[in-house]
Order: structure tokens, then C-alpha cells, then sequence
């Protein structure tokens, strides 16, 4: 009998609603690139989903990576590429890619260093063209709103975890995107006090 294939119960219940909101937001047709792909099911969902769009998982783990492929061995998706061993932060920069159309970005920016969110940006500025899509999801501080009681729980529990995660504000990572050329274009509530915010890139002066 074969091993049991990693699985989050988040994905299984966070995929469908991403997937609603993405049918609006991604190009008709290329290749997706997704960072932090984690146990791969996002990837698996989406490709299923969007079968005319390539989807190119990725990962900067080991065991994700095995994880991602375990998952895409028994799928029999041919818009499912091999995921790709992928660190955003990594300072050399990121695996030579082409025909990028659109970035996505589920729970890493929370789950990471800040230097792993600098790196998206950098990553992403160098891949997409002037008005492709960057899209994060994620719980997220925002100004001007309530958060979540639940969601400043989470924020120490990280921290507690390492100090150099926890809940990033909008703004922050608006700030970052601005210096590579990323404007915030739109902000979707979803369910479980998280967001999708949607990065455009612009023309450079």
C-alpha cells in the first residue's frame, strides 16, 4: 500500500474559494507560477480548474517538493508541470523561467522572514510583464480595520514560533511592491478573516 500523500486541511477548504476569486483575476490562457506551494493540493485543485493554463509549482523545501510530486505523479494532468525547488528569498535569484503570465502566493508571507517577501517582489518584478498579475492570499493587518481576534492570536502564536514571522500589514507589503514596480489593485475579503490582494505590474518610468 502506498504512503499517504502530505495534505492540509486549510488547502482543502480555502482552494475553492481561491479559485472562484482567481477565474476573474488570471489571464485566459499561459502559465501560472506558484510560489510556496506547499503540500501541492492548490496546484493539483487549480490545474484541474483551469485546464487551459499551465500551473508551475514550487517550493524552496525538500519534502514539499517530494510532496508536490507525489501528488502530480497519480493526477494525470498535463497542465501540471514538475514543481521546481524554489527559495524566494534565495539571494542568487530564482531558476531561469520563461512565458511567466501571473504569479500566485498562497500563506507564505506570514510564514516566512521578511526577506522571503522582499525576494517575491524582486523575483516577480524580474518575471512578469507590465500589467500582469501578482496575487497574494493570506490573513493580512490592514489599516483602517478590525482585525480578527482570532486572527491577533495567530500573530503571537508565530511569533512565538520564530520572531521573524507574523501578520504583515497591506500597507507594508504595498510599500515593498511599489519599489518593483507593483501597484495594489484590488482587495477581496475571504472567508476566515484572510484576503486576496491583487498586484499589478506597471510600466517603470
Amino acid at each position: 500500500m502506498p504512503p499517504a500523500r502530505p495534505s492540509s486541511p486549510a488547502a482543502l477548504r480555502n482552494r475553492g474559494p481561491i479559485a472562484d476569486i482567481l477565474q476573474a483575476i488570471l489571464p485566459d490562457t499561459g502559465k501560472i507560477l506558484e510560489i510556496a506551494s506547499g503540500t501541492g493540493e492548490h496546484a493539483l485543485y487549480f490545474a484541474q480548474r483551469f485546464p487551459q493554463m499551465l500551473w508551475q509549482p514550487s517550493d524552496g523545501s525538500d519534502a514539499a517538493v517530494a510532496a508536490i510530486e507525489s501528488w502530480r505523479a497519480t493526477a494525470d494532468l498535463p497542465n501540471l508541470l514538475a514543481p521546481l525547488k524554489l527559495d524566494a528569498s534565495a539571494p542568487e535569484g530564482w531558476p531561469e523561467m520563461d512565458n511567466i503570465s501571473a504569479i500566485l502566493c498562497i500563506n507564505m508571507v506570514h510564514i516566512s522572514p521578511w526577506a522571503a517577501t522582499e525576494g517575491l517582489m524582486r523575483g516577480s518584478a524580474k518575471l512578469l510583464a507590465p500589467g500582469e498579475p501578482l496575487i497574494l492570499y493570506g490573513p493580512y493587518i490592514r489599516e483602517g480595520v478590525e482585525t480578527a481576534a482570532s486572527n491577533l492570536a495567530f500573530d503571537e502564536s508565530l511569533k512565538q514560533r520564530n520572531p521573524t514571522w507574523g501578520l504583515r500589514t497591506l500597507e507594508e507589503a504595498a510599500e515593498l511592491a511599489d519599489l518593483y514596480d507593483f501597484a495594489l489593485e484590488q482587495v477581496t475579503p475571504m472567508p476566515a478573516n484572510n484576503i486576496i490582494a491583487l498586484f499589478r505590474k506597471f510600466m517603470a518610468e
